[in-house]
């Protein structure tokens, strides 16, 4: 994999985003020293499987005498105060929830807790037992920084009832191509059924994740090796407007809002016969306690264009800011929180389609796992050892990641990247329109990176 020329420039951060730090970050400050004794301060995304970890937080404040406290915020809410508060080291959090995008960047930029020492002292623990790619995803000259609270690649959902009524089969690896025909078929405005869910909210991790692996798929590319802008090359282009296109012929109502909740809420109440995102999606649709489409989904690949695979790789997890009063206190929590026994603390309480997933070995050697998650455990490993660059991209970048740059400045970069493309998505604008500004914003950064060639 090719890194950033420049290693000391690829973990700055951009002048834009710390123009806005201190206005995001708030006056309250973390401790390990609350009303009831000990406390922690834990920044969260609001996804369902770190609900249940609120839900089950009470068992680990009885047995360690700790008063927790969670920020829980949607995603593109939390990445804004979780970056702010780390960068600026205020403190206001002891444990944050951050992704395989931020650990090696924040890492060397001082802003994390070296996990090294603490997995080597806990060896029951076993980081070991985390998968390979993911684990490495999160580590930094050779030494964690966060650990995995759930791990996933992306494939596609879809509803294997209305594919037979239909007379549709599903291929054993599907082409977008395919999808977009068969979406067509199944588009069903009278039934309220859309052909298929993709997200098109702003965000550089809600809209941009689908829409890059897509892009990847075609032959395009964010930037060339030269650290050129790529974004009206004709690969970009065809993916953009295929993508585009797509979700506004057969895709939701109201696509240029709708993320991963807003998918997921959709397809599990029976309104999308197709919905393609990340792999967790699966542990949702198979919930009966919320999904009205429980048992009729089938779990196919990431489409395919022009490459092996198109899948990402994406890891939620947890660290502990370099400006926690207590790491040894925040380490209890954060390895409580996904260590093996946490697993089957929640298949036991909640069901075991609701066990995190993509993360730890061990998990699919669970019999009872193994068995809930029979539709779709397979198909999430298999997403996440195809996840690399040398199976998902066409030719070689100049940065890490496959649905994200792995440079600091894609968080704005991503950002107004995706609100263009959600105006498109909308029909504020083309895609012709929303790339050629895209490519502006893309020139700016290129720009900076090859100046220190």
């Amino acid at each position: 994999m090719l890194r950033a020329p420049g290693g000391h420039r690829r973990h700055r951060v951009p002048l834009l985003l710390l123009a806005v730090l201190l206005t995001l970050t708030g006056c309250a400050g973390a401790g390990a020293v609350g009303a009831g004794g000990r406390s922690l301060v834990i920044a969260i995304v609001a996804n369902p499987q770190m609900n249940d970890a609120i839900a089950l937080s009470d068992r680990f404040e009885r047995e360690h005498g700790v008063e927790l406290t969670f920020v829980s915020l949607p995603e593109n809410q939390a990445r804004a105060k979780i970056t702010a508060s780390t960068a600026t080291q205020g403190g206001e959090f002891d444990i944050v929830m951050i992704s395989n995008y931020e650990t090696p960047q924040w890492a060397a930029n001082g802003w994390l807790t070296d996990l090294g020492p603490y997995l080597r002292a806990n060896p029951d623990y076993d980081a070991d037992d985390f998968i390979p790619s993911i684990r490495e995803s999160l580590s930094y000259e050779g030494s964690m920084y966060a650990v995995p609270f759930y791990g996933e690649s992306s494939f596609l959902a879809y509803r294997e009832d209305l594919f037979a009524e239909a007379g549709l089969t599903m291929p054993e690896r599907p082409t977008w191509q395919q999808i977009a025909e068969f979406a067509a078929v199944l588009d069903d405005d009278a039934a309220g059924i859309a052909g298929i869910c993709l997200r098109g909210k702003p965000g550089w991790g809600e809209s941009l994740a689908p829409l890059t692996t897509v892009v990847n798929t075609f032959g395009g590319r964010w930037f060339d090796e030269d650290w050129n802008a790529q974004l009206t090359s004709p690969e970009f282009r065809k993916a953009t407007e295929f993508y585009v296109d797509l979700v506004r012929d057969h895709g939701e109502v109201g696509a240029s809002s709708a993320g991963f909740s807003e998918c997921g809420t959709r397809y599990t109440q029976g309104q999308a016969a197709m919905w393609y995102d990340a792999t967790v999606m699966a542990g949702t649709n198979e919930d009966p306690a919320t999904s009205k489409v429980v048992g009729k989904s089938g779990y196919a690949p990431a489409p395919v264009v022009d490459t092996e695979a198109s899948g990402w790789l994406f890891t939620w997890s947890l660290a502990i800011p370099a400006s926690t009063e207590d790491p040894d206190l925040a380490w209890e929590f954060l390895s409580w929180m996904t260590d093996k026994e946490y697993v089957r603390l929640v298949g036991e309480e909640f069901g075991w389609n609701r066990v995190p997933p993509g993360c730890r070995q061990s998990t699919y050697d669970i019999p009872e796992y193994r068995q809930a998650a029979s539709a779709y455990a397979d198909a999430t490993l298999d997403g996440i050892r195809h996840a690399n660059q040398d199976d998902t991209m066409r030719r070689p970048v100049p940065y890490e990641g496959i649905q994200f740059v792995g440079i600091p400045e894609f968080q704005d970069l991503g950002t107004r990247v995706s609100q263009q493309i959600s105006a498109a998505i909308a029909g504020q604008q083309t895609v012709e329109e929303a790339l050629e500004q895209s490519q502006s914003y893309a020139d700016t950064v290129g720009e900076s990176y090859r100046e220190t060639r």
